[in-house]
């Protein structure tokens, strides 16, 4: 693949970011998400590649656009999958709150999980934990583990867990080993990327979210060192059955990171919508608008932070400002 192609793939999301940001606090979620879906896929075809949505808005009776299967890209260059999601957090945006986020993941055909949308079990940790915990161990003795990876106390730790009441004994068990808890409303997939990064004081993610989001983290933490353990958690007899449909039988299996993201040639992009912990949402003023990305790219191993300035009138910028 073309190493300009994460390039290109950032100005998906910042397409995708600028158009959803608009409704930041309307109240209406679905606006947000279908604004950043039109977007997202205008910008697409231009993109030289051959993908294949493996991860998207849905089947295809479900999205119009976007849909799972779906091709994208202008039918030129390399053969890919994507995951993708044009408006993480919906939520977020329609009620102002923090770490929403437009993101896209691509590698080799064939490389990324096709996961059905039901939950997953998930336990993410940074890479000097990586291959010590396990999924099926009590949580006590993995709080033990990661902080005996950061040469830490375990009541120096903070975990992050969606706030829901399926997680009520997770969090007892949490607080009774001793460790601090940062509960969110919405996305596990930001807090994911969060645990390898340093300054953003999240050690660990606990608990049931979505299983979309465990492949995209997946593809991001593959870049950066750090694992992510899931074991997919159908809620009806219908995911069940569209999940024998996409091959997945086996509901004991715990997924590891290589998994979920199996490919050599990894890029993963987000940009941010509402400020959050690893991103700043897409900021207006006037005749112009400021968006904060992030891209990985495993092969070359780089992680960029990029930070555009986008000009409404070329011919009247905006006022420029370094921070």
């Amino acid at each position: 693949m073309d190493h300009n192609l994460g390039l290109e793939l950032v100005r998906i999301t910042e397409a995708a970011a600028l158009a959803c940001a608009r409704w930041m606090g309307r109240g209406d979620k679905n606006a947000a998400d279908q604004a950043a879906v039109t977007a997202m896929r205008r910008v697409f075809d231009i993109v030289d590649i051959q993908g294949t949505v493996v991860i998207g808005e849905g089947e295809r009776d479900e999205a119009p656009m976007l849909y799972i299967g779906e091709s994208v890209g202008s039918g030129k260059g390399p053969e890919v999958d994507i995951a993708l999601d044009p408006l993480e957090c919906t939520n977020s945006v329609a009620y102002g709150r923090p770490n929403a986020m437009s993101v896209i993941a691509l590698a080799e055909r064939g490389s990324l999980l096709h996961a059905p949308d039901t939950y997953m079990e998930k336990l993410v940790v940074g890479a000097p934990a990586r291959g010590k915990v396990d999924l099926d161990r009590p949580v006590a003795e993995n709080l033990q583990i990661i902080a005996q990876s950061l040469n830490r106390d375990v009541s120096d730790l903070t975990i992050v867990i969606l706030d829901r009441p399926r997680h009520e004994k997770l969090i007892n068990d949490v607080r009774a080993a001793g460790a601090r808890i940062k509960l969110i409303e919405d996305g596990d997939l930001m807090a994911s990327l969060s645990v390898p990064i340093a300054g953003t004081d999240v050690h660990a993610v606990m608990g049931t979210g979505g299983a979309p989001e465990g492949v995209l983290a997946a593809a991001a933490l593959r870049c950066l060192g750090a694992e992510i353990l899931g074991r997919l958690r159908f809620r009806s007899e219908e995911e069940r059955a569209r999940g024998k449909k996409m091959g997945i039988s086996d509901e004991t299996r715990i997924y590891r990171t290589e998994d979920l993201a199996s490919g050599t040639d990894i890029r993963f992009v987000a940009t941010g919508v509402t400020d959050g912990e690893v991103l700043k949402g897409v900021h207006f003023f006037a005749r112009g608008a400021r968006t904060h990305s992030i891209l990985l790219d495993r092969l070359m191993g780089k992680l960029r932070f990029i930070d555009t300035t986008h000009f409404e009138d070329i011919d009247h910028p905006p006022l420029i400002r370094l921070e």
